[in-house]
């Protein structure tokens, strides 16, 4: 029998999506604390693995909780509203603690600046057309730039750990998984220049509407 069609539909704060998104916030200190004791406070770099393993499991949760409220029928306006900011939370705590421990530094700290800057815009725009009852669906774009932003971030997050063990393949490879990361995340700053302009485009419509009433 289809599981679909049997599970009983519920829409509440503990409804299984939204504990998955749930997970996705507890992992955030989680992850920023193994990064912090293993750069700043010298730990082992093991730690950076088990940070990344934390890490890929919440981004794993990102993809279950949309899946089970649609297949379950238990999507709501809680989840509608967590699930975003979860992203952000989880994106943005991670840019920064990679920024302290100079995994991005130098010009990259540009790309890591949009993207933050971005999802702030992109808030912004949300809470005010929702108090419009307008609602800003997002798009494949906006979903792709996502992806590449934890695959990127996925990258950073080993680093050093990373570089080592491709360089104990081949010694003639320099630091290949945190140049990886770099490159994807100057990619998905650029994704998140045009998904950013989309949604502003959209805002910019809905405020001129709005003041020629």
């Amino acid at each position: 029998m289809n599981i679909a069609t049997t599970r009983v539909p519920s829409k509440t704060s503990t409804s299984l999506p939204n504990i998955l998104t749930y997970t996705r916030i507890a992992a955030i200190p989680v992850v920023v604390g193994c990064i912090y004791a293993q750069s700043i406070m010298d730990y082992p770099l093991w730690l950076r693995w088990v940070a990344v393993a934390v890490f890929i499991a919440a981004g794993v949760t990102d993809y279950l909780d949309g899946y089970y409220a649609r297949i379950w029928n238990q999507q709501s306006a809680f989840g509608r509203m967590l699930d975003p900011i979860a992203d952000k939370l989880l994106v943005a705590s991670c840019l920064l603690m990679l920024a302290a421990d100079n995994s991005i530094h130098g010009w990259t700290l540009w790309a890591a600046i949009v993207i933050l800057c971005r999802e702030i815009l992109v808030s912004g725009l949300r809470e005010y057309l929702a108090a419009l009852r307008v609602s800003v669906p997002v798009t494949k774009v906006a979903k792709w730039k996502t992806t590449m932003q934890l695959v990127a971030i996925g990258f950073l997050l080993a680093g050093e750990a990373g570089d080592l063990m491709v360089s104990a393949v081949s010694t003639q490879v320099g630091p290949l998984v945190t140049q990886i990361g770099l490159l994807l995340l100057w990619a998905s700053a650029i994704f998140t220049i045009y998904t950013g302009y989309d949604y502003f485009r959209a805002g910019i419509h809905h405020l001129i509407e709005e003041d020629s009433r």
